[in-house]
Parts: structure tokens; C-alpha cells; sequence
């Protein structure tokens, strides 16, 4: 199974935008300092999360700042707006099975029966996580780095 990486950064740059764009003007070179990933990238999936409605990003000065309530934001939207296939490419079935093998010939009839259940649960489950879970979990995440100074410096 496979969920793209690029999920996870989308997630970095909404907890970033969420924590700090009050007080920062958050620009895709920012959030690339803040999660090691090249700029183009960012600006890539800032597109796409703006395209789906769940930032807004100011044209010319730069800047990002979410458009709705953490609680209305969920994983799976989050996950669909970078990679709108991704819940098709998350299992895959071995393409060319022999046809003059019973198995080879219902393989992907039996599999696709039970892939399908698979990402049912998992499409449920991604919907039922939201942005404001994935804060509260980082903020609990802080609390616990009582020995770690916060890093300035972005």
C-alpha cells in the first residue's frame, strides 16, 4: 500500500500554516526550509491544496493562510487534493496473470472483492481524521519536548 509522500508534506505545510501564519507571512521557501523538500514542490502542493479550497495563498507578496476550520479539513481531502488518484493506486493487482490458470483467470475478480473492502475502511477512516486531530496531536507532540528549545529561527 501507498500513500505519497507528498500527503505527509501537505500535512507539514498545513500544521506550519496553521501555527505560524498569524505571525508569519508563510511563502513556499519558508515551508521547504521547514520540511527539507525543494520549493517547486511546495509550490506544487500548495497549488493543489488551494485548488481543493483548503488554503488560499496571496498572489505576488506570497503568504498562505487556510481557508476553513481545522475540523472541516479532513486527511482524505487533504490526501485527494495532491494525489486525486491515490486511492486507486494504493493496492495493486499483478497485471498479466496466466489466463490458462484457474487462479490466473479469477485473481483479479477474488482480489478486487476484497482490495475493494480494503480501501472502503481506509477511505472511511481517512475522512474521519481531521486537520484539528493532527494539531491537537502536535501540540501534545510539544508539550512532550519539554527539554527541546522551539526553533526560532524560521
Amino acid at each position: 500500500m501507498h500513500i505519497s509522500t507528498k500527503c505527509s508534506v501537505a500535512v507539514h505545510c498545513l500544521i506550519f500554516i496553521c501555527e505560524y501564519g498569524e505571525e508569519k507571512k508563510v511563502t513556499s521557501e519558508l515551508l521547504s526550509l521547514s520540511t527539507g523538500t525543494n520549493p517547486v514542490t511546495i509550490r506544487n502542493i500548495l497549488s493543489s491544496l488551494k485548488k481543493e479550497g483548503i488554503i488560499s495563498v496571496r498572489f505576488g507578496t506570497g503568504g498562505a493562510a487556510l481557508c476553513r476550520p481545522l475540523n472541516e479539513i479532513t486527511l482524505y481531502q487533504i490526501c485527494r487534493a495532491i494525489e486525486p488518484d491515490f486511492m486507486s493506486k494504493l493496492i495493486g493487482i499483478h497485471p498479466m496473470p496466466s489466463t490458462l490458470c484457474p487462479v490466473g483467470r479469477n485473481i483479479h475478480t477474488v482480489l478486487g472483492i476484497s482490495y475493494h473492502k480494503i480501501q472502503e475502511d481506509l477511505c472511511r477512516s481517512l475522512k474521519s481524521i481531521t486537520l484539528e486531530d493532527i494539531v491537537t496531536d502536535y501540540r501534545c507532540s510539544l508539550k512532550s519536548e519539554r527539554d527541546v528549545p522551539p526553533y526560532k529561527n524560521i
